[in-house]
């Protein structure tokens, strides 16, 4: 079964010591993504919602890269700058779960990489 290092040039290269994703077997582990433009190394703007959407473009570029999209998606993690910002956060989500949501757990946390206002990760399955 091994692992596989998944990576494209669609999303941010990591910050540090992870990969974008991991396949093993049928699952597909995504890093936790913010709001880079890639090949920028800038954020798509200082909002909430910019970041956001920013956040679910990367994550999509990396699921369609190993095979996926957001219908394969059966959890995921949001990390918030401030809890505040959930209700915008979970419109600009909802829009790419519209049915059968995957589960999923919300933190604020004190600081995220870059002084980001969102970030996300996900676990996949692979057909």
């Amino acid at each position: 079964m091994g692992k596989e290092v998944v990576a494209t040039d669609k999303a941010p290269a990591a910050l540090g010591p992870y990969s974008q994703a991991i396949k093993a077997g049928n699952t597909l582990y995504v890093s936790g993504q913010i709001g880079l433009i890639p090949g920028e190394g800038k954020f798509a703007g200082d909002t909430i919602e910019e970041q956001t959407e920013q956040v679910m473009k990367n994550m999509g570029a990396i699921l369609t890269e190993a095979g996926a999209d957001f219908s394969k998606v059966v959890k995921t993690t949001i990390l918030l700058a401030s809890m505040d910002d959930f209700k915008t956060v979970n419109e600009i989500y909802g829009k790419r779960f519209p049915e059968n949501p995957p589960a999923r757990a919300t933190f604020a946390v004190k600081t995220l990489p870059l002084n980001a206002l969102v970030e996300i990760d996900c676990t996949a399955y692979l057909d």
